[in-house]
């Protein structure tokens, strides 16, 4: 679980670092803090803003800290997962092109908010590996 906590949090820093990157971002020249006008996309697909990048940078740096503990990692990724698991239906539920969409989504992004809230769920069904819980499965009710 640790491990996973750890890794997710790679993953957050590297793209929020790749984010600020142009090339590896499409139209950098049109990142801008934050609202529904960023045109700038992340490998050209998910769209992007310095208010977005900055989100992932601190789902990155959260992640060594609560990695520190099982309880932490776990919360981490439970909480992460329905963070974005609500991301995913906000994204779904306004308009693209309203003042709503703050952060920017598009539909890439919605979907792939929907893959990192689900990956929560499975990460948390698994038995842990280094025998918390006394062996017994790691359960999570939502």
């Amino acid at each position: 679980m640790q491990k996973a906590a750890t890794a997710v949090g790679v993953v957050f820093l590297a793209v929020g670092v790749r984010g600020f990157i142009p090339g590896i971002t499409t139209d950098y020249d049109l990142l801008s803090f934050g609202g529904h006008h960023p045109m700038a996309k992340l490998l050209g697909i998910f769209q992007v803003s310095v208010l977005h990048n900055i989100v992932h940078l601190l789902f990155g740096v959260a992640a060594p800290a609560l990695a520190r503990t099982v309880q932490g990692a776990r919360a981490y990724l439970i909480g992460g997962g329905i963070i974005y698991l609500v991301l995913w239906i906000y994204g779904l539920v306004i308009d693209e092109t309203s003042s709503a969409n703050f952060v920017p989504l598009n539909t890439a992004d919605d979907w792939l908010h929907l893959v990192r809230g689900t990956t929560a769920r499975v990460a948390n069904v698994r038995p842990p590996l280094d025998g918390a819980y006394g062996g017994k499965w790691a359960t999570f009710t939502w």
